[in-house]
C-alpha cells in the first residue's frame, strides 16, 4: 500500500516554501557547499557571505521552492545571523571534516547557542571538505557524531560531503527540505519507537473517515478510495493481499474477515516510519489537512471565517447543536445522559487532544453524581467554548467527525450596542461579569450556579475562572448563561482595554452583607465599570447581589444599598445566602435583565451631567433647524459643516446610528448656527 505521491504542495498543510540557513564556524565551507549544492559545480572564487540562493524550482521531487541563506561567522554580526535564524524552518550546522577543532565548537559553542536562541527547527550537521580529510586518521562518522546527536536531539541526521568533488552537496539540503517536509518528530518517538499519541489520533480519524459504512474495518474499496485520494492511483487486488498478510503476520488483529483494522491501520504506518518512509505517512496526513503540528491546517479555518466586532459573539448554529445532540447519543453507551470522563476522552480521541482538560472548560460545567456531564452540561462547555475560541471549537467540531462546512456551524450574533437599540437582545448565549471584593461570595455564587453544596463552597479563590449552565428563560426554553469571575485585583487589568465591557451582557456586583467595608467596595466597582461604560460607549445592564444574606447585616444597610441603586437607576441588591440556599431566582433575573440591555444599566452623575447636556444640544438644534431649507432636496434642516465649511451637514440626521456628534462638535454646532447666513 501507499505508493508515494510527489508534488503535496497544494494540500492544506504542507509548507509553501523552505528556508535553509546555513551556520559554521569561519572556513568550514559554507559558501562553496551552497555554490556547490544550486550549480552543480566548484566555484573557484566564493565571496565571503553570499545573497539568498534558491535553488531550481524542480530540484527536489515535491516541486517546493528552497532558498538558502549564508550567514557570516564573524563575532560582530551574531545579531545577524540570530535574526536569520528566527525566519528558518531548517539549519545547516557545517564544520571542517580535516580541522577537528571546528567539529568541537559545534557541542561547545554552536548546539548551545542554537537553544539559547530557542530555535525549533530541525538541524542537519554537514562534515565539509571530505576530499581534505588525513585518510591516515579515519573515523567513522557514526562514531564522531553519535555522543553529539545523544546530547542534542534536536539534530535530525548527519552527512559528509565535498564541494569540490561534488560529493553529496545537493543531498545535504535535499535532507534539510526533507526534516521540513517530512519530518520525524510530530510522528514517531525514537525511544520507545512508537507513533506519537497525536499522530495516533490523527490517524484514527483519518481511519474513521474512510471506514464509510462504520463496520470498523476498511473494506478492499474502502482501501482502494484511501489509496486513490492519498496517491492518486488504485491498488491491485494482489497489492491488497500482500498488505493485509503483512499485516497479519506481525499483528493478527490487524486484519478480520471484513478488512483492515484501526489496528492494522496504525501499525502499516509505524512500519512506514520505521523503514524511513515518512513521506508516506505525511502525504496521508497532509491529504486530511494537517499540518507539521499534526493539527487542521490554517486554509481550513481561515481567520476571515470569525471577524467580529468586538460587541459581537459566536454562538454553534442549530446544524451543529443536532450534530452535538447526535455525537453525545453515540457515546452515551448506556444511555443514561450522563457522559462520563472516559466517554469524554473517548469522544475526543480524534482531536489532538481533550480540549477540555485545561482551564478554563475543566471544572466550568455541573457534574453529575458519577462526575459525567447531562446532555444541559456537554452543549453548555461547546458553548462557552464557541463564546471564548470559535475556531478551536469549529476546529474540534471538524475532529470528531462534523461534515458541514465550517460556516454552517457557528452564527455572528448582533451588535450589543443595537440589541440596546433595539431593547431586546436575541443572543441565545449571555455572558455575566461578576466583580466584587475579595472574600464577598463570588466563588460561592459561581459554585451554586454549578449545582455545588455550600459544603463545597468553602474557601475562595483569586483566579479568574468561569461557570456556565442552563437557565429556564420559560417552561420550554432554555438559554446559555455564562458567569466570568474578575477577581479584585484583575479590574484594573481588564479595564486597560478599551473594549473590555464589550463581551459582557451584563455585570453582577457581589458584596458579603454583615461587612460595610465590602458593600462600599463593591459599590466602587459599580461606580468604575459604569465610568468604563460611559466612556467607552459599551455600557451594560447591571445588578447588586447582596450575599451571606444568613449573616446580620451592618446597620442601615437596606437604607443605604437602596438609595445608591436608585441614584443610579438599577434594581435593588437581590439577597442570597448559598447556605440557606436561598437564591430568589437570581439566575433567572440575571437572564432576564442580560434579554433587556437597555434597561438596568446605571448612571452616574458625571454621565447624568453629559446626557442632560446632549438634551440641551438637541432641542437648541431642533429649535433652529426649521429655519433652515435644504441644501441637497432630501434633507430638511441642512447647515453648513462645522469642520468642512463647504460641505453640508443633515441635522436630521444627528439621531442616526451612522452620524453621531461628539459633546465638542455639537457645542461648535450650536453656536455657528447665529454666525452663519441662511442659505
Amino acid at each position: 500500500m501507499a505508493r508515494y505521491a510527489a508534488g503535496t504542495v497544494d494540500c492544506p498543510g504542507s509548507p509553501k516554501s523552505v528556508r535553509i540557513v546555513v551556520i559554521g564556524d569561519k572556513g568550514t565551507g559554507k559558501s562553496s557547499l551552497i555554490v556547490a549544492a544550486a550549480t552543480d559545480s566548484f566555484p573557484p572564487n566564493v565571496p565571503p557571505v553570499l545573497p539568498d540562493t534558491k535553488l531550481p524550482f524542480e530540484f527536489f521531487p515535491d516541486g517546493i521552492p528552497v532558498t538558502i541563506v549564508d550567514t557570516s561567522s564573524r563575532q560582530e554580526d551574531r545579531d545577524m545571523v540570530a535574526e536569520e535564524l528566527k525566519h528558518a524552518d531548517a539549519v545547516v550546522l557545517t564544520y571542517a571534516c580535516d580541522r577537528p577543532e571546528t567539529l568541537e565548537r559545534l557541542s561547545t559553542y554552536w548546539l548551545p547557542e542554537l537553544r539559547r536562541l530557542e530555535v525549533k527547527v530541525p538541524i542537519i550537521v554537514a562534515g565539509c571538505k571530505l576530499d581534505f580529510r588525513d585518510d591516515n586518521n579515519q573515523v567513522s562518522l557514526e562514531q564522531v557524531m553519535s555522543p553529539i546527536m545523544q546530547q542534542f536531539r534536536e539534530i535530525e541526521t548527519c552527512i559528509e560531503c565535498s564541494a569540490l568533488k561534488q560529493l553529496q552537496a545537493q543531498e545535504v539540503f535535499y535532507y534539510a527540505q526533507k526534516t521540513v517536509l517530512h519530518p520525524t518528530g510530530p510522528l514517531f518517538d525514537q525511544e520507545s519507537q512508537a507513533l506519537k499519541p497525536r499522530c495516533v489520533r490523527a490517524l484514527k480519524r483519518i481511519f474513521i473517515l474512510c471506514d464509510h459504512d462504520r463496520d470498523g474495518a476498511l473494506s478492499e474499496a474502502e482501501l482502494n478510495d484511501f489509496q486513490v485520494k492519498c496517491f492518486h492511483a488504485p491498488l491491485q487486488p494482489s497489492e491488497i493481499e500482500g498488505v493485509k498478510r503483512v499485516v497479519q503476520e506481525k499483528l493478527p488483529e490487524g486484519v478480520n474477515e471484513r478488512g483492515l483494522t484501526v489496528t492494522g491501520f496504525l501499525f502499516l504506518h509505524a512500519l512506514f516510519i520505521e523503514k524511513g518512509r515518512l513521506e508516506t505517512t505525511w502525504t496521508v496526513l497532509r491529504k486530511f489537512g494537517y499540518n507539521n503540528d499534526i493539527r487542521l491546517a490554517d486554509e481550513l479555518l481561515p481567520s476571515s471565517l470569525f471577524k467580529r466586532a468586538p460587541d459581537q459573539s459566536f454562538e454553534l448554529t442549530s446544524a451543529a447543536i443536532e450534530f452535538l445532540k447526535g455525537m453525545y447519543m453515540l457515546f452515551d453507551d448506556d444511555e443514561d445522559n450522563n457522559l462520563r470522563p472516559q466517554e469524554i476522552e473517548d469522544l475526543f480521541s480524534t482531536a489532538p487532544e481533550s480540549p477540555w482538560k485545561e482551564a478554563p472548560y475543566e471544572d466550568a460545567a455541573e457534574k453529575t453524581a458519577l462526575g459525567g456531564l447531562s446532555f444541559d452540561a456537554f452543549l453548555s462547555l461547546w458553548s462557552l467554548m464557541t463564546l471564548l475560541e470559535p475556531a478551536r471549537s469549529v476546529e474540534h467540531l471538524i475532529y470528531i467527525g462534523f461534515a458541514g462546512d465550517p460556516s454552517s456551524a457557528i452564527r455572528l450574533t448582533r451588535r450589543r450596542r443595537l440589541d440596546r437599540k433595539k431593547q431586546q437582545c436575541e443572543r441565545k448565549v449571555l455572558q455575566c461579569f461578576v466583580f466584587g471584593p475579595n472574600n464577598a461570595g463570588k466563588s460561592a455564587l459561581l459554585n451554586c450556579f454549578l449545582g455545588r453544596s455550600y459544603a463545597d463552597n468553602q474557601g475562595s479563590t483569586t483566579d479568574e475562572r468561569y461557570a456556565v449552565n442552563m437557565v429556564d428563560e420559560s417552561e420550554s426554553a432554555k438559554k446559555t448563561l455564562v458567569m466570568r469571575e474578575i477577581p479584585e485585583d484583575g479590574v484594573q487589568k481588564l479595564f486597560s482595554s478599551q473594549e473590555s465591557l464589550a463581551a459582557c451582557d451584563i455585570a453582577v456586583f457581589v458584596y458579603d452583607s454583615s461587612d460595610e467595608s465590602s458593600w462600599k467596595r463593591a459599590t466602587e466597582l459599580l461606580v468604575e465599570v459604569a465610568t468604563h461604560g460611559e466612556a467607552t460607549g459599551y455600557e451594560v445592564p447591571c445588578l447588586m447581589v447582596s450575599a451571606k444574606d444568613d449573616l446580620d447585616s451592618f446597620p442601615i444597610s437596606i437604607q443605604e444599598s437602596t438609595r445608591v441603586t436608585q441614584d443610579m437607576g438599577i434594581e435593588p441588591p437581590v439577597s442570597i445566602s448559598s447556605k440557606l440556599g436561598d437564591f430568589n431566582n437570581l439566575f433567572r433575573k440575571i437572564l432576564t435583565a442580560a434579554q433587556h440591555p437597555h434597561l438596568s444599566i446605571p448612571e452616574t452623575e458625571a454621565g447624568k451631567s453629559r446626557k442632560h447636556y446632549n438634551r440641551l444640544i438637541n432641542r437648541s438644534l431642533m429649535a433652529v433647524s426649521s429655519t433652515w431649507s435644504c441644501c441637497c432636496g432630501r434633507w430638511a434642516g441642512c447647515i453648513p459643516c462645522v469642520r468642512h465649511k463647504e460641505e453640508r451637514f443633515c441635522l436630521r440626521k444627528i439621531d442616526s446610528e451612522d452620524s453621531i456628534l461628539s459633546e465638542e462638535d455639537s457645542k461648535s454646532l450650536v453656536l455657528s448656527l447665529f454666525t452663519i447666513p441662511k442659505f
